[in-house]
């Protein structure tokens, strides 16, 4: 039976590229996120033998008609959902505290922390009424979770969220036989671009150590890879050299 996952973020970066090791190791994996192009660009970079099983269902998951229909839509195609990735998210620049805007902390909050609720929400309706039933949800934290930077309380307290909520929902999946674990991921070398500079414990700028981005695809599919009854709770995947521990 080919199992079925969904990438939330699918259009580009990590969602990106997790979607595409998920293909690699069989599953069909539904490709959503806001914009469709790009979610097309994603699936159009699956191997020829791949390329079938990309599905693009473009989706807003801050909204929870979307979110629904989307699912809906899942259901009705292939008739269950076996993987949930939730990897969508919203950024604004460093800020001071005193200077963020309630329209930037709802943006971030809405895309980090209701949209991973939204989309679990659905995927615990899935998953306890299929047969067999159960599944696997994997949320993208951040070492932010644990360590924060400065002038970054929106990303840092919605992170802090999506920590919240993979303990419940590990918690409460329980009695549905529906696992969920977090991925936290530290400093991934950008594809086309420098690596910007990032705020230090001082206030200053700094270019950080990177890692490879397939070293985050192993992880997740690794994560995906584990028996029913099987978790990894929470994991870190970071640079060794990585200026996090001793953080803050």
């Amino acid at each position: 039976m080919v199992r079925t996952a969904l990438v939330t973020g699918a259009g580009s970066g990590i969602g990106r590229a997790c979607a595409l090791g998920l293909l690699a190791d069989g599953w069909r994996v539904v490709l959503t996120g806001r914009r469709e192009e790009r979610l097309r660009e994603s699936a159009d970079l699956a191997g020829a033998g791949d390329r079938e099983r990309a599905v693009v269902l473009a989706s807003d998951v801050t909204d929870a008609r979307s979110v629904d229909a989307l699912f809906s839509a899942v259901v009705e195609r292939y008739g269950r959902l076996d993987l949930l990735f939730n990897n969508a998210a919203d950024l604004m620049p460093y800020t001071p505290t005193e200077d963020v805007e309630v329209a930037d902390w709802h943006r971030v909050m809405d895309s980090v922390a209701t949209g991973t609720f939204l989309c679990s929400r659905a995927a615990f309706r899935v998953m306890k009424a299929q047969t067999p039933k159960g599944g696997r949800i994997i949320n993208n934290g951040a070492p932010s979770a644990q360590m924060p930077r400065p002038d970054s309380i929106a990303f840092t307290a919605a992170k802090h969220a999506v920590a919240g909520l993979t303990r419940s929902l590990s918690l409460d999946g329980r009695r549905h036989d529906i696992s969920c674990g977090q991925i936290d991921i530290g400093n991934v070398t950008p594809d086309d671009r420098p690596q910007p500079a990032v705020r230090q414990p001082d206030g200053s700028l700094r270019v950080e150590p990177t890692m490879d981005i397939r070293h985050v695809v192993d992880m997740v599919r690794a994560m995906a890879a584990l028996p029913a009854g099987v978790n990894i709770q929470s994991v870190l995947v970071m640079p060794s050299a990585m200026p996090y521990v001793g953080r803050g």
